[in-house]
């Protein structure tokens, strides 16, 4: 590696950061993470801090996982790449479509069409939800409906279906035909109530009402995520999805859950879906797949969906779409040894006895500081909203926001900042003693804070 004064000097001086203005990130340039072990990262300067990012979501097993590292060293001497287009495949995918089938049976899924990440994903479900339309004789169902403040990606079927304008206003106009309902969001809502299950009914309502004014017959597919992870961690009310698949069964609509956070056990379950008791036809997986090792995802396909396609002999049927990358031999063995380790340290029930005793040590500082107005989470996500004057819910400022940023990381944890949300998502390998951890360093930070007002 390079000296830590070459690297300082040319921090974000020949890079564009995903997410960031690039002027920001020169006046400002972003920590340099130089190294991690087990739940923790250290930066160029040497210091050493408890990730409660979990790299992005996606890092479940921490920095240490020697199987999933073996597997990608093995297969690189094996193979380091062949492709999973017409006419041939690898050994790993084969294993890793069966595997995958396994650990999905309980939700309903039963194919695997492989990706790059959580983007390439939902793009591969929004075309797949299209095509199984056509297919079944309805060209016209081309419509999605998602929610305000959903989080589905970069591409441009995800921006579109995003329901945050910062993802989408600068590449506008986007993909025409789709339909936004309001969030589960109780703290911020349109409907003059907190009640979470108010809620869950009025959106449902709100769903019927555009089924009826665009037509059951133009819209192709309902996508949400079961918990709104990068919008804030808007936990829905537990009645919430099933009422949407209720509807979307009613009117032929498919419903696509976007799980690139939430599968593979950080809600607690070891699917959101699973968690509310709903299956989908069309799931986006990514991220925790290789647990952040590798650029992997995999969108998983219910029966019902896979027959129509199978049974179709027309040229309608055919998959006119994939990627490079897709079925990726490391990447495949990688998630298979993600796979046996998921299971074997049970990271689903970790995350939900963590996850308790963090909401409660989160609501510990929420009783101690006025700057945190709502406080949310399920398993191993949770968000702090940082409100300026909580009886209006003003958002707090950029300056109180980066003062609790800061004062967290030097008190030794890093955690993430979105707008005035501080979000929260550490490995889900993580103790009982790191949970006191991240919520001490919270509390110096936010002490940090109330002292600079």
């Amino acid at each position: 590696m390079r000296e830590t004064n070459f690297l300082v000097e040319n921090n974000a001086r020949h890079v564009w950061h995903p997410m960031a203005h690039p002027a920001e990130m020169q006046a400002n340039p972003p920590r340099i993470v130089h190294a991690a072990e087990g739940v923790e990262i250290t930066d160029v300067h040497g210091k050493r801090v408890l990730d409660a990012v979990g790299g992005l979501w996606n890092v479940n097993l921490g920095y240490s996982c020697e199987p999933v590292k073996a597997a990608i060293r093995d297969q690189l001497d094996d193979l380091p790449y062949y492709s999973a287009f017409r006419g041939t495949t690898t050994s790993p995918l084969i294993e890793l479509s069966y595997e995958l089938a396994e650990w999905f049976k309980e939700d309903g899924l039963v194919r695997s069409f492989f990706t790059s990440g959580g983007s390439d994903s939902v793009e591969t479900a929004l075309r797949l939800a299209r095509q199984y339309h056509k297919i079944n004789g309805q060209p016209e169902r081309t419509k999605f409906v998602s929610l305000k403040k959903g989080y589905h990606g970069t591409h441009f079927g995800g921006a579109s279906v995003n329901g945050n304008a910062n993802f989408r206003r600068n590449y506008e106009p986007l993909l025409p035909g789709v339909i936004h309902l309001a969030a589960p969001y109780a703290y911020r809502n349109p409907f003059n109530t907190s009640d979470p299950a108010e809620i869950a009914q009025a959106i449902a309502r709100q769903f019927e009402d555009e089924v009826a004014f665009q037509g059951a017959d133009t819209i192709a597919a309902f996508i949400m995520e079961p918990v709104l992870g990068s919008g804030g961690v808007i936990v829905p009310h537990e009645t919430f999805m099933p009422l949407i698949r209720e509807i979307c069964d009613r009117h032929g609509i498919l419903m696509i859950a976007d799980e690139v956070i939430c599968a593979f056990g950080r809600t607690g379950a070891w699917t959101g879906s699973r968690g509310w008791g709903v299956k989908p036809d069309l799931m986006c997986t990514a991220k925790a797949i290789t647990n952040g090792y590798f650029p992997f995802g995999a969108v998983m396909i219910s029966e019902k969906v896979a027959s129509v396609f199978e049974n179709n002999k027309s040229p309608f049927g055919s998959i006119g779409h994939g990627y490079t990358y897709s079925g990726h031999p490391v990447g495949a063995a990688a998630a298979l040894a993600t796979l046996r380790e998921t299971t074997r340290l049970n990271v689903a029930a970790n995350a939900a006895a963590r996850g308790t005793e963090l909401l409660e040590g989160l609501k510990g500082l929420q009783a101690k500081y006025e700057l945190i107005g709502d406080v949310r989470g399920l398993g191993l996500m949770a968000a702090l909203e940082l409100v300026s004057d909580r009886a209006k819910k003003t958002p707090a400022g950029k300056e109180a926001v980066a003062t609790v940023y800061e004062a967290t990381y030097e008190a030794g944890v890093i955690v993430r900042t979105s707008g005035a949300n501080v979000i929260i998502s550490p490995p889900l390998v993580i103790t009982a003693a790191d949970v006191q951890r991240i919520v001490s360093a919270l509390d110096a930070g936010f002490a940090a804070a109330a002292g600079g007002k």
